[in-house]
């Protein structure tokens, strides 16, 4: 699976996020009360497809972002700094 594919599937970034911003372990009903919006399925489909990226693993205490994952998050940065500017240079456009 290709990680753009992955990642640009609807919910994928948000699950990453709110492991990201959680710091710690969080279950699957923590989870979910994070991404009210997602659906269950989604939400335990979404976890599959990371865990087997081995963006995130499932240990006792619940879900994690892996080294990989956290990579990820950090390789994200730039990205975002970027969608910064090119947002403030759209909205000054219209």
């Amino acid at each position: 699976m290709a990680l753009f594919d992955l990642i640009g599937r609807r919910w994928a970034l948000r699950v990453v996020w709110e492991l990201e911003q959680a710091g710690e372990p969080l279950t699957f009903r923590e989870l979910r009360t994070r991404c009210s919006e997602m659906s269950s399925s989604v939400l335990a489909r979404r976890l599959a497809e990371l865990d087997e990226a081995q963006l995130i693993g499932r240990g006792s205490s619940g879900y994690a972002l892996t080294p990989l994952g956290r990579g990820l998050v950090v390789a994200l940065q730039p990205l975002l700094r970027w969608s910064d500017e090119w947002a403030a240079v759209a909205v000054r456009a219209r």
